[in-house]
């Protein structure tokens, strides 16, 4: 019996695979996601604690799901239904005296105005402004000079760069100025420059380097707050928990005709006369294809075709990548819900930091270039039971925690005497502003970095499959030479967060690959 045959196979049910698969299929053809796991999701998915409430896995809130993408599949209609609800922030202090962010507009807890917000809206509305230039690059294959100024392929794709140049001249010599002068710069001089070194200050250099290996002070950090302000940076508080969001991506998968196969892995990609031709799957079966995408991350989707399909240098470039994962993940449950003294029960259910000041984050980040946990962490916690009630039974609560500056490479390893000192650690971080949180602990889960490659395959447990430096964005990502999302054997193609533009739940480099693909006439 011959094996059967798709247009194009999709390693990995993520988010990014299922957006590239929902993308080729709606332009008619035939093409199946290969999910290791028995469910989609990734990064993206719900796990149950033993009394059977809902916890998100890893990823809790949505940041920057493109509207073009969810207009193009359909998320959020009735054809794949999602419903979120956005959350303000709250930047968290010891004497109570909280500051809550809501968009450009910032307060005290207490209701009084913030002494600084007229200053923080003029300095975050130039950053959201900048970003949205940035942004249009976003949906396009980064530029090339591949085919030279004569190739109008290559015009095309200079095309957005030139629109980007005359929309910041557009804005005037100071903005101009003021962009270039910041876009390299680091979080922490720019904030300072204008803030006070307390909690509105820490708020946004935690926002800047969330998930990076880097602090406040590292060069660059200005653009990875920019991106995390794509969108405009709200946070989304999906109803369903992050679960709800793969599904909507899965249905809208569905919906165009892709087949769905879980619970088995890809062993290795076939290449035949250096052209990528199918699969072969765990449990011994062959699928044939004209085209293959892969959602994992850039050095494994080499490993998959074999190092012998690349030069030497494609090779040393994907093991010198940089992609070590700060960011882990602590999800409780309470048998009630806690309280944070000066926070109504409107901003508890908020998106919370606790990041103090900028100096603190930095302080922060030390420990980790030694791999040691931090003594006082960057969190930032949600309750998502407060807005979403299915999560939970009874009065109990989920709290879900996203613990900074976590070294993957923790020294001594991480076993389960490590991740009880993580868990430790977090509620003993909590206790400063709940007091008795840590006696209303009924369960408890935790994914350290390394959990978190194990679990999805992210590399080194980086949330965007490889940091987001100036050095690995755009052109150079995932380096240069394969920011094509073309990926060695014609026919194979990188559709992760490894790919341009990077992370977060977009659903933008799966859409992308998917589009160079076509474009490049594979199929």
């Amino acid at each position: 019996m011959s094996p059967k045959t798709y247009d194009a196979i999709v390693i990995g049910g993520g988010h990014n695979g299922l957006a590239a698969a929902a993308t080729l299929a709606r332009k008619g053809k035939s093409v199946c996601v290969i999910e290791q796991n028995d469910s989609c999701g990734g990064m993206a998915r719900n796990a149950a604690f033993a009394s059977g409430a809902q916890a998100p896995q890893i990823a809790h809130l949505l940041y920057n799901l493109n509207p073009k993408v969810a207009k193009e599949l359909g998320i959020g209609t009735s054809k794949a239904p999602l419903l979120t609800k956005e959350l303000p922030t709250v930047s968290l202090k010891e004497d109570g005296d909280h500051v809550v962010i809501r968009g450009t507009k910032v307060r005290l807890a207490s209701g009084a105005i913030h002494p600084e917000a007229a200053t923080y809206e003029e300095l975050i509305s130039r950053l959201i402004r900048f970003a949205a230039l940035l942004g249009q690059l976003s949906t396009k294959s980064p530029p090339s000079l591949d085919g030279g100024l004569t190739d109008l392929a290559t015009l095309g794709e200079l095309a957005g760069l030139a629109k980007l140049g005359l929309d910041l001249k557009r804005m005037g010599k100071k903005e101009m100025r003021e962009f270039l002068r910041v876009i390299l710069s680091n979080i922490y001089d720019l904030t300072l420059d204008e803030l006070a070194d307390d909690a509105l200050a820490g708020a946004m250099t935690a926002d800047a380097v969330r998930g990076t290996y880097a602090g406040p002070r590292s060069p660059g950090t200005v653009f990875s707050l920019m991106y995390r302000l794509g969108q405009g940076g709200g946070a989304q508080l999906p109803i369903g928990g992050m679960g709800a969001v793969s599904r909507a991506f899965e249905q809208a998968a569905r919906t165009a005709g892709v087949d769905i196969l879980t619970g088995k892995g890809v062993t290795r990609v076939l290449v035949e006369e250096d052209r990528a031709a199918g699969v072969a799957l765990s449990d011994g079966e062959v699928l044939k294809a004209r085209a293959v995408l892969s959602n994992a991350g850039p050095k494994a989707t080499m490993m998959l075709a074999g190092a012998e399909h690349y030069d030497v240098e494609a090779v040393r470039r994907m093991r010198n990548q940089r992609c070590k994962g700060t960011a882990a993940k602590v999800n409780l449950l309470l048998k009630s819900a806690p309280v944070f003294p000066g926070l109504s029960a409107e901003l508890t259910a908020g998106r919370l930091l606790i990041a103090p000041s900028a100096t603190y984050v930095e302080r922060a980040f030390n420990p980790a270039k030694y791999g040691e946990l931090p003594s006082d962490p960057v969190i930032e916690l949600v309750i998502p039971s407060l807005t979403d009630p299915s999560l939970a039974t009874g009065n109990q609560h989920v709290l879900s925690a996203v613990v900074s500056f976590v070294p993957y490479g923790l020294e001594g390893g991480w076993d389960k005497s490590a991740q009880d000192r993580l868990v430790a650690l977090t509620l003993g971080t909590l206790e400063k502003y709940a007091p008795g949180i840590s006696d209303l602990v009924l369960e408890q889960q935790v994914m350290s970095p390394a959990d978190i490659e194990a679990a999805t395959g992210a590399p080194g447990g980086h949330w965007h499959h490889a940091e987001m430096g100036i050095d690995q964005i755009l052109t150079v990502r995932p380096a240069n030479g394969m920011a094509h999302y073309r990926f060695g054997p014609v026919g194979y193609y990188l559709c992760g967060a490894g790919a341009h533009p990077g992370g977060d739940v977009t659903g933008v480099a799966g859409r992308n690959s998917a589009l160079q693909l076509l474009k490049d006439g594979v199929l």
